[in-house]
């Protein structure tokens, strides 16, 4: 199994969306998923309309009272589990910042889940800052997923976390960006274009070909606890998280089994 960080140190570009889209897209294609809520505010644990109570969330795993295992919850569809959010997750900040090992306590809890292969692939939902739970999540992870919104100052926040991924590397050397997707693409604008534009000329091939669009279905699906496959299944947005999908897979798969999934032209 691989362990995914879709994380973005800057809030509402989509982060979640992502998490949760492509988590549902995956198990959609009968792929085995875990997505683990890693926000205190617990958005994707509620974006799929998971009922949490207390005490759910991987904290009690990261401060060595619980096994990860015993966290994971059964969603209504099929082949996708969940790790909920939780409050408590705030007090990680302080808590497991107050130990030696702080930067690995999450790798360590999720060491064995990863050796079980319950999974194809679990995905870290991580909180929109640069805190203890996301730089937890990027030392845990094989690979980092980073959701950018089609502005400027997502340009900004992308060299920041460029730079986090850099200083991680002393305690997980092997991590990579496994690719940027952007998001939010407002076609009536230049601006989303040249958005695009430099971040492909910068990072290349990193950049998924699949761009997701701004839409009020994408925005309207987590209020109603359902993912955009389930919400709006024929829209713009379930198209192009399906799309996205099918990217996923082949870079993962390396070959083009996927590809007859009908996708989003490139724009």
């Amino acid at each position: 199994m691989k362990l995914f960080a879709i994380a973005n140190q800057k809030g509402g570009v989509g982060k979640t969306t992502t998490a949760v889209n492509l988590s549902a897209c995956l198990a959609e294609k009968g792929k085995r998923v875990l997505l683990i809520d890693l926000d205190p505010q617990a958005n994707a644990t509620s974006a799929i309309g998971f009922e949490n109570g207390p005490g759910n969330s991987i904290y009690p795993a990261l401060i060595g009272y619980a096994k990860v295992e015993d966290k994971i919850a059964v969603t209504r569809y099929k082949g996708l589990s969940l790790v909920p959010g939780d409050l408590d997750l705030a007090g990680a900040e302080v808590e497991v910042a107050r130990l030696d090992d702080h930067l690995t306590r999450l790798r360590a809890a999720t060491r064995s889940m990863l050796t079980q292969n319950a999974f194809d692939y679990a995905f870290l939902d991580c909180p929109p800052s640069l805190g203890i739970l996301m730089t937890n999540a990027l030392a845990a992870a094989d690979q980092l997923i980073i959701p950018l919104q089609c502005e400027y100052f997502a340009l900004e926040g992308l060299s920041k976390i460029v730079h986090v991924i850099d200083q991680i590397r002393a305690v997980n050397p092997t991590l990579t960006i496994a690719g940027i997707v952007m998001t939010m693409f407002d076609g009536r604008t230049n601006l989303s274009q040249q958005v695009v534009d430099e971040v492909r000329n910068h990072f290349k091939k990193l950049v998924y070909q699949t761009i997701i669009p701004r839409s009020v279905r994408l925005g309207e699906a987590p209020s109603f606890g359902k993912p955009i496959i389930e919400y709006d299944s024929n829209g713009i947005g379930a198209t192009a998280y399906r799309a996205l999908t099918v990217e996923f897979l082949n870079r993962e798969l390396g070959h083009e089994r996927f590809a007859d999934t009908p996708g989003v032209a490139a724009i």
